[in-house]
């Protein structure tokens, strides 16, 4: 029942019931009433966050998203205030916050804290997605995307460069981290961002073709949605992409089968040629049979969700061609001269 989302709305007064009187699993009730986008989960919910308990972890937060964000919005601050942290609740909080996006600026405050702990990554994502309310964090995303941050690792530059440029509106730092990490053996983590930037990161799109023949399949198929997303060229993407689509795929999680149909959608009316093999998938009786653990319907209707909406989104722009990216134009050679040396300051200061 929670994992079934909408599909259990007919049944909402049966569970608002069982909830008020507490019978049964109260998280899992809250979470199965949420999913129906119904408020009466919501005092349930605050009681829960009082706690710090689940329902607030990762694979329940789509269904919690069914909720309006001006009445949970609250009770995800109040989950990042508490102290100390509990994993669970804080990387859920952190997720919700980034699925709101923009409607989740109120939350700047509480999600400033968790930049110096073990949940930055998570912090550094939700601004990102927050963008330009978060403007006032840009220093901060700086020091991280330059390893200056005393709490910076190894995985947070690219992020923390994306989300400056999403939070700032300038992509200088976002192009020189995240494109000197496509260029120096780290592709799979650079991509994406640069995917998201576009035809602003059109000086690396030979490189980004380049990865499309990767050993690697996750490192393909970013290649090839970012290729599409930088140079409105479609064709070469599509064939990379269509080529990871496997009809019995198991739902294992180490092959980017799912991510594959999701950008395929993305591509729109070009990738028509993938249109019958997404059919005959989501008419399949039975899709995945990877053993999972207490997530089987969620993975199964994660699957169905993409491979519906990339059809949609292939149909839905099948009456004419994609709207090819405008090309911003290139900053000039001065400008983009020693742009990490300028955020990080003169060498000498970074080597004492």
């Amino acid at each position: 029942m929670a994992q079934a989302g909408p599909a259990v709305s007919g049944h909402a007064d049966r569970l608002a019931r069982a909830l008020a009187a507490r019978l049964g699993n109260v998280e899992e009730l809250a979470v199965a009433l949420a999913g129906t986008g119904d408020l009466r989960a919501l005092p349930a919910l605050r009681r829960i966050a009082e706690g710090n308990r689940v329902p607030f972890h990762v694979p329940w937060v789509s269904h919690l998203a069914a909720l309006p964000v001006a009445e949970l919005l609250p009770t995800m601050r109040a989950v990042l205030r508490h102290d100390p942290a509990k994993y669970h609740a804080s990387t859920a909080a952190l997720e919700l916050l980034a699925l709101w996006g923009p409607a989740a600026a109120p939350a700047v405050p509480e999600v400033l804290p968790y930049l110096e702990g073990p949940y930055a990554y998570g912090a550094l994502r939700a601004l990102g997605r927050i963008g330009p309310a978060a403007a006032g964090t840009a220093d901060r995303l700086a020091d991280f995307a330059t390893g200056r941050a005393p709490k910076a690792a190894r995985h947070h530059p690219r992020l923390a460069a994306w989300a400056h440029w999403r939070a700032t509106g300038d992509p200088t730092l976002a192009l020189d981290v995240c494109g000197a990490a496509v260029g120096t053996g780290t592709a799979s983590h650079g991509l994406p961002f640069l995917a998201d930037l576009g035809p602003l990161a059109a000086a690396h799109a030979d490189t980004v073709r380049g990865l499309m023949e990767s050993p690697g399949a996750w490192t393909r198929v970013a290649a090839a949605h970012a290729y599409a997303r930088i140079t409105g060229d479609a064709e070469p993407a599509v064939a990379v992409l269509l080529a990871e689509v496997d009809p019995d795929w198991t739902g294992n999680p180490a092959l980017p089968t799912r991510e594959a149909v999701r950008r395929l959608g993305g591509i729109g009316a070009p990738a028509a040629a993938a249109a019958p093999l997404l059919r005959r998938i989501l008419g399949a009786e039975e899709r995945l049979n990877h053993p999972y653990e207490h997530v089987r319907i969620l993975a199964d209707e994660a699957y169905v969700r993409t491979l519906t909406e990339a059809l949609e989104q292939i149909g839905a722009s099948a009456d004419g061609p994609a709207a090819a990216p405008v090309p911003e134009p290139a900053p000039s050679p001065e400008a983009r001269r020693g742009v990490l040396e300028r955020w990080l300051g003169p060498r000498a200061a970074r080597t004492r």
